[in-house]
């Protein structure tokens, strides 16, 4: 068996917890696993792992050739770290989480289709989280997420790309059927949509800031869910106030209770502090922050109401 590809099984092994923690992480078979181990203590000649039905553990040969075999993994992960910075023509594939309020916009995905004219030789792999997501555990080079400063997780690099203001919506239908409300405290008699583990609604208002508990009747898993849902005719919901310009809903959303304003979050691009960043999150980087820079305003951005769209046909354009 190939000695390097077995060292990192071993340490996946170890790093996991279990034979079928590594498996899952590495997309292989539990005997497969097994095997790789074995051949590392077989060509070592001592026992690395005690292990039965229930745990595993290191002996003493197995911390030290775990700490030995770490090292030398990071340390080849920063070479190829700092020969891609090099390259002129990144490749290879750019995973990308967007996690909590964040919701496909065009402008995203001309930000999207601008970094494919640029690097074809990258594949995009883009994911919509309902949670903040680990980006070094779960393999991620970059993440959106949309929080407050005090939210941020410590030990990553911090991007600010554009704030994010939220609007209260509904559809047309949903108003007819049950009225809009008039106050914040009326939403507890109104059918609310919620993302994730959004409980409460932070306002800010004439009297100041305040928090009111609307009364949930669906819980997705994204944004965009949500905001498909509210067209539908399904409840209200706090959308981010880009979605109103986005033809895909247009005059499926009413914005309510204008009066009164949602907290705003911060848009960040998070990656991990590495002196060699890879040179194809290195342009993604560059690319949506130049494309933040030259987006219209947030005022040029307000919600806009259309021509009517029905929930039906605003659901077929963005499946």
């Amino acid at each position: 068996m190939d000695t390097l590809t077995s060292i990192n099984v071993f340490r996946q092994v170890v790093e996991s917890g279990s034979f079928v923690g590594a498996a899952e992480r590495l997309d292989l078979s539990n005997a497969t696993v097994s095997k790789h181990v074995m051949s590392v203590e077989k060509r070592l000649g001592v026992r690395l792992l005690n292990r039965n039905s229930r745990s595993l553990s290191l002996t003493e040969p197995g911390k030290v050739y775990f700490e030995r075999c770490k090292q030398i993994l990071e340390n080849l992960e920063k070479a190829e770290l700092e020969l891609e910075s090099l390259s002129s023509a990144p490749h290879g594939t750019l995973r990308i989480a967007c996690c909590d309020c964040c919701i496909p916009t065009r402008w995203f995905s001309t930000v999207l289709e601008e970094y494919r004219r640029r690097w074809p030789d990258v594949l995009l792999d883009v994911s919509f989280q309902d949670q903040a997501v680990n980006l070094v555990e779960e393999g991620y080079d970059l993440v959106f997420r949309a929080a407050r400063d005090e939210q941020l997780p410590p030990g990553l690099v911090a991007r600010r790309v554009q704030p994010v203001s939220f609007v209260l919506a509904a559809s047309p239908e949903y108003i007819r059927r049950k009225g809009s409300p008039t106050a914040p405290e009326e939403l507890a008699q109104h059918d609310f949509v919620t993302v994730g583990s959004l409980e409460t609604l932070q306002f800010e208002g004439p009297r100041g800031a305040f928090e009111v508990r609307p009364r949930l009747s669906l819980r997705c898993r994204a944004m965009a869910d949500a905001a498909i849902a509210v067209a539908a005719g399904m409840g209200l919901a706090a959308l981010p106030a880009t979605v109103f310009n986005d033809p895909v809903f247009e005059g499926a959303l009413t914005p309510v209770l204008t009066g009164f304003r949602l907290k705003e979050l911060t848009l960040y691009l998070l990656y991990a502090a590495r002196r060699y960043l890879p040179f194809k999150a290195r342009a993604f980087i560059e690319l949506m922050l130049e494309s933040s820079a030259t987006k219209p305003s947030a005022a040029a951005a307000r919600p806009r109401i259309g021509t009517r769209r029905s929930p039906e046909a605003a659901y077929a354009a963005a499946g």
